[in-house]
């Protein structure tokens, strides 16, 4: 069942910390950064308060600022981070290393990322865990190139080999030119220690760009548990959700039972000032060492997502962040957050001392 030699860890499992890549004036984020930097602020409060936090800044003044700000909504300064590596933008989850457990320690994983096939900038992206670790905060490790692309928020593991994804996310020629299916699986499995994949053809959240990641589709609560997306009757998301529906139920465990699945709650269509519809998912959660953080986006929906996963994870702290003003940029909660397993030791670094 579990590759001896590597192991892509579940999200839930015991984590040393969380990053994050803070935003500021050169990012996308730049005609609402006040509101933006307030959801990063609530974000990084609710994990620095439970685990270490890392945080990316782009300068050192920046990072000295923000270490300011978030010493002052009461994060610990033994457990707080800054660094300075030049990024892109803020969407850590997609360009930042994965980490792969051994028999006796962790390596980090560099797979090649590329604007999301092409899309966006990402000169600066590509380059980020290879400065990363150059700053000490992943301690004494050099990052381990891989020649595919893939993005973190393209994946979503059991912890116990299997894989769950979107075939489109993944075997994509704007990102694997020429590579099948088998190619994908052969590498996922020698870089991963993946045994088994679960790929899905349908489903897609509008306003998503990133051609179907899984993290806004559907996610493993427990080894034997998967919650989803669902679509209101009129939403013409329906259609392809419900066709999602069906391939999850068609999948099988380790032990070849069907999974529990457990729908999440519609959301009402939300669409920008010009009309463009925004991507809003209850699934875009992230799982840290005592709670969930659950997007929201003021719907009245969003009580029952905060009961729905309540259920599936009913030792942990359900704790809501309003991410409307983060899907403006057509991500959410998990995209802008990467978590890093226990094996991974994390050294507190500070502006001062980078």
């Amino acid at each position: 069942m579990i590759s001896p030699n590597r192991r892509l860890p579940a999200e839930w499992e015991a984590q040393s910390g969380v990053l994050l890549v803070w935003p500021d004036a050169r990012t996308d984020w730049v005609n609402h950064l006040a509101e933006v930097a307030a959801v990063y602020t609530r974000i990084a409060s609710l994990i620095g308060s439970r685990q270490p936090l890392l945080v990316a800044c782009r300068q050192p003044a920046d990072a000295s600022t923000v270490r300011s700000c978030l010493l002052d909504v009461g994060i610990p300064a033994d457990r707080l981070s800054l660094l300075c590596v030049p990024f892109n933008d803020t969407w850590v989850r997609d360009f930042g290393p994965l980490t792969i457990t051994t028999r006796h320690s962790a390596r980090l994983k560099d797979f090649r990322f590329n604007g999301w096939g092409g899309q966006y900038p990402f000169d600066l992206d590509t380059g980020f865990t290879a400065r990363l670790v150059q700053t000490g905060a992943l301690g004494n490790r050099d990052p381990e190139p891989v020649n595919m692309v893939l993005e973190g928020g393209a994946i979503e593991t059991d912890g116990l080999g299997s894989l769950m994804a979107t075939h489109r996310s993944i075997v994509d020629p704007a990102r694997n030119p020429g590579m099948t299916r088998q190619m994908a699986e052969s590498r996922l499995t020698n870089e991963l220690g993946i045994q088994r994949f679960l790929w899905l053809d349908h489903g897609a959240i509008s306003g998503d760009d990133t051609g179907g990641h899984i993290d806004m589709l559907a996610r493993f609560c427990d080894p034997e548990s998967i919650v989803y997306s669902t679509a209101l009757k009129t939403d013409p998301d329906r259609g392809g959700l419900g066709a999602l529906a069906g391939e999850l139920s068609r999948l099988r465990t380790w032990e070849n039972k069907p999974y529990r699945l457990i729908p999440l709650p519609p959301i009402k269509p939300i669409w920008d000032k010009s009309g463009r519809r925004l991507p809003a998912s209850y699934a875009n959660f992230l799982i840290i060492n005592e709670a969930v953080l659950v997007p929201v986006y003021d719907d009245v929906s969003d009580r029952d997502a905060l009961e729905v996963l309540g259920n599936c994870f009913p030792h942990r702290q359900i704790l809501p962040v309003n991410c409307l003003p983060l899907i403006r940029e057509n991500g959410s909660l998990h995209c802008i957050t990467l978590q890093f397993p226990q094996a991974i030791e994390l050294p507190i670094l500070s502006p001062e001392n980078p």
